[in-house]
């Protein structure tokens, strides 16, 4: 099969990606270095001198809470009634994938690859920003792992390009058949599968 510059410019991302993967990890070291802190055990462990700067510069729920624009502190009940349909969402991606995805034969998806709790850790932040932080992080998390579910099951089942082109499509739709390509389909499908396999 000949490449097309569409093949040639995928192969330039994905260099690029690697790059871009490397130089995050870079950078994320020199920040450990800056803000002085590592990662022991999984946990992170600032040094007792950046600790005292961070609760030194912490603000109280109080005086928070007397800045806050009135309509912020209005719409939080709303913001926060989320977390209701994301645990549901939660509740049913994990369900499905550890009951299908066991009978498809595909890997299974884990959450803390996808849901990182980590901020609320921050000395800086008062008891409301670390909740905050936490529901963000969980609801983010979760609609990443969510996605990541999803795009495993669209691989398995139905891995067709659409026929027009969609706003941020997971990274899985490049190696899906081409829109109308009946073909590639019948005579591909078992082998796309493969890459899913436990």
């Amino acid at each position: 099969m000949e490449k097309t510059s569409l093949d040639e410019m995928r192969e330039r991302l994905n260099r690029l990606e690697a790059e871009m993967t490397a130089e995050l990890d870079e950078l994320i070291e020199r920040k450990r270095e800056q803000f002085r802190y590592t990662i022991q055990a999984g946990r992170v462990r600032f040094d007792a001198g950046v600790r005292a700067l961070h609760r030194s510069q912490r603000k109280g729920v109080i005086a928070y809470i007397r800045s806050a624009p009135i309509s912020y502190v209005l719409t939080a009940p709303i913001t926060y009634a989320l977390v209701v349909p994301l645990l549901f969402l939660d509740l049913s991606m994990t369900t499905f994938q550890h009951i299908c995805f066991r009978v498809y034969g595909i890997k299974l998806v884990r959450r803390r690859d996808y849901v990182t709790f980590d901020r609320q850790l921050l000395g800086y932040l008062n008891v409301i920003q670390k909740i905050n932080c936490v529901y963000c992080s969980y609801g983010n998390g979760l609609i990443a792992y969510a996605r990541e579910i999803a795009s495993r099951t669209e691989q398995f089942w139905c891995p067709i390009k659409h026929a027009r082109r969609t706003a941020d499509p997971h990274g899985r739709v490049e190696d899906f058949f081409d829109y109308g390509d009946a073909d590639a389909y019948r005579a591909g499908l078992a082998s796309i599968r493969v890459k899913l396999l436990d």
